[in-house]
């Protein structure tokens, strides 16, 4: 059995909307031009044809992922998980942190599929995400990453609404 795939509202909304695309709208569209395509005559040569057997593909592959995607999911609101976190950082819990020269940064606890570092949002798979996890206000975390180890202290934990 594969490991639960926990994500939250708004990324298993995302996900729904993209299958729904691919499979209701861009696929039917791009088996038209296939056909079209084959209807041009020897497909051996045809580049249109080819191209739109391969896009065709993709989209199978990609609406097979989808699904499976979201048949696995665990969906976890955050603003829910905090009468249950007694103050901890569990998944979806928003995090500041300082470090060690006292900057201070703020992460989003999210899954493998919504991560986007830029927007301060860190898998909870990964080194900063699991040295969190479980944590409280006034905890040091330390953590491997490329540069060697990085220490943060938590100084707030909260439950907020991760919408897009």
């Amino acid at each position: 059995m594969s490991s639960p795939v926990y994500m939250t509202p708004a990324c298993a909304q995302r996900l729904r909307a993209e299958l729904k695309e691919t499979l209701y709208t861009l696929r039917p569209e791009m088996v038209q031009t296939a056909a079209w395509a084959a209807s041009n005559g020897d497909r051996s040569e045809n580049a249109d044809y080819h191209y739109a057997k391969r896009k065709l593909r993709q989209y199978d592959g990609r609406i097979r992922f989808l699904t499976k995607r979201l048949e696995a999911a665990v969906i976890v609101d955050p603003v829910a998980q905090q009468p249950v976190a007694n103050g901890r950082v569990l998944f979806g819990c928003t995090v500041t942190v300082e470090n060690v020269d006292g900057d201070e940064k703020v992460y989003s606890i999210v899954g493998v599929d919504e991560f986007d570092p830029a927007r301060g949002r860190v898998s909870w798979t990964s080194p900063i995400g699991r040295a969190l996890l479980g944590k409280s206000a006034g905890d040091s975390v330390t953590f491997k990453t490329p540069g060697g180890l990085s220490e943060l202290e938590i100084v707030k934990v909260e439950y907020l609404s991760l919408d897009g």
